[in-house]
């Protein structure tokens, strides 16, 4: 477990209650300091790596808010940021919509089409 450099590449995920979307949030180490890691967001963590048991095994804790945790950017948690935030868009568009009649018969058609 090696602490964070500058340059590191670090997520924190949110979620408010379990039927929320998971929303990541992504950020960069730009300075150091004895105890801490800044990130560019303004986020200082605590630069000892310890066991997590959040999105990852291994963990940052944000400073004075010690259940709050950051992980190291991976491939994997990219492509589940990508996943989620396609949730999240397609849940938006469809609160947002209104569809006419023929737009809901049109979609009825589509799914039960695919049913048979």
């Amino acid at each position: 477990m090696e602490k964070l450099k500058v340059g590191d590449k670090v997520y924190n995920t949110r979620q408010n209650g379990f039927t929320d979307f998971v929303r990541y949030s992504f950020s960069e180490v730009v300075s150091l300091t004895k105890t801490l890691a800044v990130l560019k967001n303004g986020v200082r963590l605590v630069n000892h790596p310890k066991t997590s048991y959040i999105t990852e095994d291994i963990g940052y804790s944000v400073s004075r808010k010690k259940g709050a945790h950051w992980h190291l950017v991976s491939l994997e948690a990219i492509r589940k940021a990508q996943i989620e935030n396609e949730k999240i868009a397609a849940h938006d568009w469809f609160s947002a919509k209104e569809f006419t009649q023929e737009e809901k018969l049109e979609i009825y058609r589509h799914f039960t089409s695919k049913q048979k």
